[in-house]
């Protein structure tokens, strides 16, 4: 590791003024980055990582303001800088990468003119050498045909294009600091494994420092050097990277940690969970702020924050239990954890059921016309979802995963007739669902529910949590007036929350809290299958753990079957019992969950799971780096529609499109090699 510190971040305090009063943000946040060291910051939503990131680039809203501390880069105090004088640093010698690149991009303007822009402001270019360094900018960062891509405008690249862009303007003056803000959060694994690998690349050939802000743990322990734990503005734990997943000193740390599920993890077991969640900034606890959700609180924890103690080794923990002179106060605690009850390891015991067909789809598809012209002609279509077959049984979980535009959300509206079908069969029980309308359509509604990604979007925010449950209730006539309160507020319970908060408005709710209310919403109508549309995607692996805990109780208490479409594998690897693979709008392997992460046949399916990204540094994968982007559905390729990015390609994938054909019993591949 390189010694020589660029930037240093010094006992920081970022307050916002709000309409309650003046309220901390972060609080005494320290630490350091040397030159070609990437550090990464971590901790659940509302922690302060990004308020740090933006306090560093002094891009914070009006409301917020430095109050104390130091941002010293090279020995110059960023904090003190006026804000024509941190313009000149900003972008140029400390740069960010944030994580939304559609809304971070002007629509207006050409990508090329976006990065020209940049280089107006820090160098004195003429335009033909501009031209020439976008060119090499856009070259460097992998985008293809780059003479012609910078004239394109945002909506028309992919969002693994959109975030190449976005590092290329944040590389365009080649600044010493790089600060990327949950840079892959939203990107499909391969996408992920892509953007990953070119910021080593990067860093490995202009020597910049990496400041990493996520929640991601797996992209933590593959990329940084060290690691900064940050809990409701403060940091709790500091250390280099295989200590702190080897041996975790702060319980924070440790649980956050123990939460994610893995490929390893065992799927009839339930995952660890921190209870509770991060407190707000305007209601602090005393004490440690951690001590309402840890396991080891004593009476010490909730009187006394503690300090920030050496461990050593450039090793910080913020616990008590670090603490040699306090250690006293948690033997009782200690030797209680070190018991585990008998019901918690059999909470959830795989039960032997005789297979029920509860879903059947044949030939589904559904085509888009892209109709131009005066008389709104068709000139193609986009074949969105081309002709796919699965089976899905009574209690079962069936994964369905792939990259951004393969179809896997379209099926899940196609299911629920929420688009309408181009061709195929839904079967349920039997039933054409195909064929259904109007009064016939919302009975068989009733049975299936879907949960969406975003539950604040998907919650109507002027109606309370009562009227939100209550409203499927009323719709299908199952209950009104005194009987649809009381069966809201079971169901408010059955999912983890109090019936006392039927009152509320969705704003009331943390992020989990809100995902609770959609699933309580979506069994309303105690539904036979319930479509989980990246349900999870935008939680934090804490909340995520609480979740998916909770959609497994649930289905073992209400025999509840569950079609889960997610690009997070490891998710789908302990949620699901089987898994489709879809690619292009077609299936191209479907087998057991267990099967599949083991022995992966089909080159598509190797790929997503040799990308996904894994929570231990000590372990280093061979990645199978897919080149290129998902190709346009509207002018799919022939033959097999993977072969364009395919390394194992022969002269028949260009031309024969392979059909999906069993290879052992439950394990079925669309593939040439077998």
């Amino acid at each position: 590791m390189v010694n020589n510190t660029i930037l240093k971040v010094d006992k920081l305090r970022t307050v916002f003024q709000t309409r309650h009063g003046v309220i901390d943000a972060i609080n005494g946040v320290s630490f350091s980055i040397s030159k070609g060291e990437t550090i990464a910051i971590v901790g659940e939503s509302g922690s302060g990582k990004s308020v740090t990131a933006l306090s560093i680039m002094k891009l914070l809203e009006s409301t917020g303001q430095i109050t104390e501390g130091k941002i010293l880069y090279n020995d110059l105090n960023l904090a003190e800088l006026s804000d024509e004088e941190i313009r000149r640093i900003r972008g140029k010698q400390i740069a960010m990468v944030f994580q939304d690149p559609l809304t971070c991009l002007d629509p207006l303007y050409t990508i090329g003119d976006q990065i020209v822009e940049v280089l107006k402001i820090h160098e004195d270019l003429s335009p033909a050498d501009a031209r020439e360094r976008v060119l090499e900018l856009l070259n460097l960062v992998g985008i293809p045909d780059a003479g012609s891509r910078m004239n394109s405008y945002p909506h028309e690249l992919s969002g693994g294009q959109r975030q190449r862009v976005m590092i290329a303007i944040a590389l365009a003056c080649r600044p010493n600091v790089l600060i990327a803000d949950e840079p892959t959060t939203a990107l499909d694994v391969t996408v992920q494994a892509q953007i990953l690998e070119l910021l080593k690349k990067l860093q490995a050939e202009f020597g910049t420092s990496i400041i990493l802000v996520t929640h991601d743990l797996g992209v933590v322990a593959e990329m940084a050097d060290r690691v900064i734990v940050v809990y409701a503005g403060t940091v709790v734990e500091q250390g280099e990277v295989r200590e702190i997943f080897a041996k975790p000193e702060h319980p924070y740390t440790d649980a956050l940690i123990k939460s994610i599920p893995r490929a390893e993890t065992d799927r009839n077991q339930p995952l660890q969970i921190i209870k509770g969640s991060v407190p707000n900034l305007h209601e602090m606890p005393s004490g440690c702020r951690f001590h309402p959700r840890c396991q080891y609180a004593t009476d010490l924890c909730k009187q006394e924050e503690p300090a920030f103690i050496d461990l050593g080794n450039e090793r910080f923990s913020r616990c008590w239990m670090n603490d040699p002179e306090k250690k006293d106060h948690f033997i009782d605690v200690l030797q209680a954890d070190a018991v585990v009850p008998a019901e918690a390891e059999a909470a959830n015991a795989p039960m032997e059921k005789e297979k029920q067909l509860l879903l059947k789809v044949e030939g589904l598809k559904k085509h888009f016309p892209i109709k131009k012209g005066l008389f709104s002609r068709t000139v193609a279509n986009v074949k969105a979802v081309d002709g796919i077959n699965f089976e899905i049984f009574k209690g079962e979980t069936l994964g369905l995963v792939g990259e951004s535009g393969c179809g896997k959300s379209t099926t899940g509206r196609l299911l629920l007739k929420l688009l309408d079908i181009s061709e195929g069969e839904v079967l349920f029980d039997g039933n054409n669902l195909a064929s259904y309308k109007g009064n016939q359509l919302k009975e068989q509604r009733k049975k299936m529910q879907i949960v969406f990604q975003d539950p604040y979007s998907s919650l109507n925010p002027r109606m309370t949590i009562e009227d939100i449950i209550g409203e499927p209730l009323e719709i299908h006539q199952i209950a009104t007036g005194r009987e649809k309160s009381i069966r809201a507020g079971q169901l408010l319970e059955m999912v983890g929350l109090s019936s006392g908060d039927l009152y509320k408005f969705p704003h009331q709710f943390s992020g989990g809290q809100r995902q609770r209310i959609g699933i309580a919403r979506a069994l309303a109508t105690e539904p036979e299958l319930l479509i989980c549309d990246e349900a999870v995607s935008a939680l934090d692996v804490s909340v995520q753990a609480q979740i998916l805990n909770l959609l497994k109780k649930l289905q073992k208490d209400l025999g509840l079957s569950y079609l889960f479409i997610s690009h997070d594998l490891n998710v789908v690897k302990y949620i699901a019992d089987r898994i489709c693979v879809m690619y292009l709008g077609k299936i191209v392997e479907v087998a057991d969950s267990e099967d599949l992460f083991n022995h992966p046949k089909h080159p598509y399916s190797r790929a997503l799971i040799s990308s996904i990204p894994v929570p231990d540094p000590t372990l280093k994968r061979d990645r199978i780096i897919l080149e290129g982007d998902v190709p346009n559905p509207a002018n799919p390729p022939s033959g097999c529609s993977f072969h364009t990015r395919c390394s194992f390609a022969k002269e028949i994938c260009k031309t024969d499109a392979p059909p999906l054909k069993e290879l052992t019993i439950g394990h079925n591949v669309a593939c040439h090699l077998f």
